[in-house]
């Protein structure tokens, strides 16, 4: 008798491979996950490509499209700062001039030296392609030094100081390229006349290749421990500080990812207009970059996609109203303001696999609705037949 309870006692093993228990949730494994995006980027990019080619997106359509993705990167870039941080930088477009500058001088010098023409870069040779993707690299690490020069003092400040010094540092930046050659006593930035000739290197293909590939790695900066460590500081830099988090180094390290690829957006936007002046990058620019991340929602990466590419559409799609298209833009930011003060989308992040987990787990919004009247109306048929 005692055997027979002991052996009624002992767990039951299974010899195959567990499956999900009763009640588990069925998760997509991360491989999955990142394939899953990866096709999905893959199809966008063709697809994009192939209206391009076949004449259905006009070449001045397509110019806008590219204008929308560097703008992308520049909102999810300032995002790290703002969004997870919770910093208040204004000197976005410095950093965004540094990265333009570099870049375009790169291409220009390496194209000479090594004999590569305007023609291989609008066709895309693979030189002229390795060529462009250093020069996007050297823009975006140009500008990363400048965000280490800026980072390292700026940071001790907050709020409206740190909006403040940034702010001055990105005049300075603007000064510098305006006057850097009759200081230096040769052509470099070419001063108030602007630098002209640069290849038109930028297509709807890389610029959205660099997008993709750009909140790729934020995505999983910020999923790492580097970007929980972010979070934490802007959560309570105090608490995050006692709890051993070194503060500067994390905000440094935010700062300096962002004002990376500020400079490789900037690299993208000179391959895109040809032609870059001090003037492009003023004040305003960094004001426009901050509108597209608040409107947004701060921290939400899909959020300052949004709003990057409605903002650079808008103003293109009202462009046939000239006298009233600049009024029709602020109504509507300030609208949105009004009605969603915490920007479109807040602080939500859209994400493909958690929308396939849910289907394969049959958690839609409306059965969490029902459920509960249903189980109220099970518990008072019970409460009935109790009383009877």
């Amino acid at each position: 008798m005692e055997e027979e309870v002991m052996n009624n006692k002992r767990p039951i093993i299974s010899a195959g491979g567990r499956g999900p228990a009763a009640g588990e949730k069925r998760r997509l494994p991360m491989v999955a996950r990142y394939a899953i995006n990866a096709v999905l980027v893959l199809v966008v990019l063709v697809v994009g490509e192939l209206m391009i080619d076949g004449g259905t997106i006009t070449r001045y359509q397509s110019t806008v499209l590219e204008q929308v993705g560097v703008y992308i990167i520049l909102a999810v870039s300032l995002n790290i700062a703002t969004g997870y941080l919770g910093q208040l930088p204004l000197g976005h477009a410095g950093f965004m001039s540094v990265g333009a500058y570099g870049c375009a001088i790169f291409v220009m010098r390496m194209g000479d030296l090594l004999g590569v023409g305007m023609r291989d870069f609008t066709t895309g040779t693979p030189l002229a392609v390795l060529i462009v993707i250093a020069g996007l690299v050297f823009g975006g690490l140009c500008a990363a030094v400048a965000g280490i020069i800026i980072g390292i003092p700026a940071l001790r400040l907050k709020g409206d100081y740190l909006a403040i010094i940034t702010l001055a540092f990105a005049e300075i930046i603007r000064v510098v390229m305006l006057n850097i050659d009759s200081v230096l006593g040769f052509t470099l930035t070419r001063g108030a006349k602007g630098l002209t000739g640069i290849p038109g290197y930028s297509s709807f293909l890389l610029v959205f290749g660099c997008v993709a590939l750009t909140c790729f790695l934020i995505h999983t900066m910020m999923k790492s421990r580097h970007g929980r460590a972010i979070l934490a500081i802007r959560d309570n830099e105090i608490a995050a500080e006692a709890s051993g988090v070194n503060t500067t180094y994390y905000k440094t390290l935010a700062f300096v990812v962002s004002a990376f690829f500020a400079g490789v957006a900037g690299g993208l936007y000179a391959g895109c207009i040809g032609v870059l002046q001090p003037a492009y990058f003023g004040f305003m620019k960094s004001i426009e970059i901050l509108v597209m991340v608040v409107l947004g929602g701060m921290g939400s990466m899909l959020g300052s996609a949004l709003s990057a590419t409605v903002l650079t559409i808008l103003p293109e799609a009202l462009r046939a109203f000239s006298e009233y298209r600049m009024i029709v833009y602020a109504v509507v930011l300030i609208l949105v303001m009004i009605f969603r003060p915490q920007g479109l989308l807040g602080s939500y992040d859209f994400s493909l696999s958690r929308i396939i987990e849910r289907v394969m787990n049959r958690d839609f919004p409306w059965k969490k609705k029902t459920e509960p009247a249903a189980e109220e109306a099970a518990g008072k048929e019970v409460s009935a037949d109790a009383e009877r």
